[in-house]
């Protein structure tokens, strides 16, 4: 929007259905229309994408300069170059990237929050330009963004914006209808298939301690509010939800949507709680509509690992390590004054879903039984820039500087990850049917495929079977799945995993695996959370480690590990999860390929030159074990369920091929990979 709306022309557009505009020709009146795909499997294939992804209509995005639009960052999805930042005085990129491999889909979440401000200190037509917060924004970008933050954090608008909001409101229409409009022209509704984009935008709530309580809003097609609800509108989980469930759901319309949070390891324990915005604990009925909203949640991106915490008095689960940040909200990263160390108990994935079993013990709903993914939170307008040997930061550390060597983004941060949907064919609405599901799985950056199901009667032979994916589905459940017994139960379900590496690229080839570990979490008897790892498949002592000075990786690893595991100490009066967390061997992390590249010798200060002190500071960790999680198999008590008699007494099985040996067992191809 290039002009102040009058308000009468802004009350026609916000009573106008927002897909009317764009509705594609040929959608014969339907808002999920798509001619069947080429690529239509039965038994779901793997997809590859991004749901976190910021453009120029994000102010911590705009404030580092980044000039991305929505549909440059569509574009760079499917494998177009893309400049970046820093500019030189006539506009042109220094810096610029792309995918070695194009994504399958992805979508552009810039903030609900101070989308209208942005907008309107970026457009001289628009009343509020000429403001002095919009000055200092453009003169002075980095107090701007701590000036505007502080105000939205506090559900406030800014002084431009006028005493009811209205004119930073109406600023916002533009930019929401620019992200739909680019987010239609990606779409390939062909037969073809080849990209699948969806409406979304981010919810950035923080609570009180201004701890992180940010989620991303997924809309099922083109029927979406005329404005995103963001923090401003209401600022609690529960007044989202509340809000997308008048302003989509309740409409009718075929809206339909999905609220998936993220960077829970920045929460401080304030993002998932069991209580309401009153104090109250939470009812059957909230809990059940938490459950039915977030179905999945971010297990890495940017900004770290929530999987679980690896510190005193936590697990013993040294893999819990891996991209942790130092400090348990985000406001620790600029006040370190402030900085407090993180927790077991802050937000970390496995700890809240065993709260969840607390919750449906005494409500009958687990509103935290969910699914992994993984993304990047790009805030440079490129979704999928994961390769660590090709990092340009996603904008964590701000404006890069010129032609200085340097590290591209803070020590502390990563290249993010991919989330991975298993669906019939890659549409929107069989995408967002695996979202709703569970049936997903995020990497931190490798495209390996991983398999994860559950029965009471898979035959120990499985993994030699050309028809492992088909038998994994017959009789039994996918990842993100429920499986049930009765509280007497003696066996344990079989569960079936199989993973195959990422076959890289010619410039990028993939990493063997090393192992498949099964990860348990349960609460006990006596109300005590616990928790397994089982080494289920490959070698952790298989001696592969990285040459540090040549990123070269050194020793055998597999290309695909297989097994058919059995639960040995499985109780089944107790409601557990299970997922498979499948692990590379080493490699170089990205700062680390800078180093190594610059020839860093920190035995040598000469080497280390300005800029690339880092490379040399305690906290750097050169080497990395990459990864994927599976979203879990949920088990729970059930005593009207029927367990086959064919699963008693099933005899474990595992089948690994080396990476350096003959092909291997069950060909990917065939197992409907």
């Amino acid at each position: 929007m290039n002009a102040k709306l009058p308000l009468v022309v802004l009350g026609l557009i916000l009573s106008m259905p927002s897909s009317a505009a764009i509705e594609p020709p040929g959608s014969e009146g339907s808002v999920n229309y798509h001619v069947k795909c080429n690529n239509y499997n039965p038994l779901r294939s793997a997809w590859f994408g991004d749901t976190h992804v910021h453009t120029r209509y994000s102010l911590d995005a705009s404030t580092q300069d980044t000039r991305t639009t929505p549909e440059q960052a569509y574009r760079f999805a499917q494998g177009e170059e893309l400049g970046v930042q820093p500019w030189s005085d006539d506009g042109k990129a220094q810096r610029s990237q792309q995918l070695q491999r194009p994504l399958d889909f992805a979508m552009v979440t810039d903030h609900a929050e101070l989308i209208g401000e942005v907008a309107m200190c970026q457009t001289p037509s628009i009343e509020g330009y000429s403001s002095w917060q919009c000055w200092v924004y453009r003169s002075w970008p980095r107090a701007a963004f701590f000036m505007f933050n502080a105000v939205g954090s506090r559900g406030g608008r800014l002084g431009m914006c006028g005493d009811d909001g209205e004119n930073c409101k109406q600023a916002g229409v533009g930019p929401w209808q620019d992200m739909q409009e680019a987010a239609e022209q990606a779409y390939d509704r062909s037969e073809n298939c080849q990209f699948t984009s969806f409406v979304a935008y981010e919810w950035t709530g923080v609570s009180q301690n201004v701890a992180n309580l940010h989620r991303n809003v997924i809309f099922r097609n083109t029927q979406v509010p005329v404005l995103p609800i963001s923090y401003v509108d209401g600022p609690s989980a529960r007044q989202l939800w509340d809000g997308l469930d008048r302003e989509c759901v309740d409409k009718n319309n075929g809206c339909d949507v999905l609220v998936i949070p993220h960077n829970s390891n920045l929460s401080d324990a304030q993002m998932f709680t069991n209580s309401r915005d009153d104090g109250t604990p939470i009812t059957a009925e909230d809990a059940a509509q938490t459950a039915r909203f977030e179905t999945l949640v971010g297990v890495m991106q940017h900004k770290g690992s929530s999987e679980c915490f690896f510190g005193f008095g936590s697990t013993e689960d040294e893999l819990c390590a891996f991209e942790q940040l130092p400090y348990d909200k985000f406001s620790g990263k600029f006040q370190k004054w402030t900085r407090e160390a993180p927790a077991p108990n802050d937000g970390y994935l496995r700890e809240v879903m065993r709260d969840g079993f607390r919750e449906q013990q005494r409500l009958g709903v687990n509103p935290f039984k969910w699914g992994f993914i993984a993304s990047t939170d790009t805030h440079l307008g490129t979704p999928g820039a994961v390769e660590e040997s090709d990092f340009l930061g996603h904008g964590g550390a701000g404006t890069p500087a010129g032609d200085t060597v340097s590290l591209p983004d803070d020590l502390e941060f990563n290249p993010g990850g991919l989330a991975v949907l298993y669906a019939e064919e890659n549409t929107r609405d069989s995408l967002f049917a695996a979202m709703r599901r569970r049936e997903a799985y995020g990497t931190s950056g490798p495209r390996m495929n991983v398999r994860f199901f559950a029965s009471w009667n898979y035959p120990a032979d499985m993994c030699e079977q050309t028809d492992f994916v088909a038998r994994g589905y017959d009789g039994g459940v996918p990842m993100g799945g429920d499986i049930a017994a009765p509280a007497d139960t003696v066996q344990s379900p079989a569960f079936a995993i199989q993973a195959v590496k990422d076959p890289g690229t010619v410039k990028t080839p993939g990493n063997d695996l090393q192992r498949i570990q099964v990860i348990k979490g349960w609460v006990d008897a006596e109300g005590h959370s616990q928790e397994k790892i089982y080494e289920v498949a490959g070698d952790p002592n298989n001696g592969a480690s990285v040459d540090l000075n040549s990123c070269k990786t050194q020793g055998s690893g597999f290309r695909q590990l297989c097994t058919v595991w059995h639960d040995p100490q499985f109780d089944a009066s107790l409601n557990a999860y299970y997922y498979a967390r499948v692990v590379e061997n080493p490699s170089c992390r990205w700062s680390q390929h800078i180093c190594s590249a610059q020839k860093v010798d920190c035995s040598q200060p000469k080497t280390i030159k300005n800029g690339l002190e880092a490379c040399c500071a305690a906290e750097h960790l050169p080497s990395i074990q990459e990864r994927a999680w599976t979203s879990p198999i949920w088990y729970s008590v059930d005593e009207n369920a029927d367990v086959p008699v064919s699963a008693i007494e099933q005899p474990l099985a595992a089948k690994a091929e080396s990476g350096a040996d003959g092909a291997p067992a069950v060909d990917p191809i065939e197992a409907g990979f």
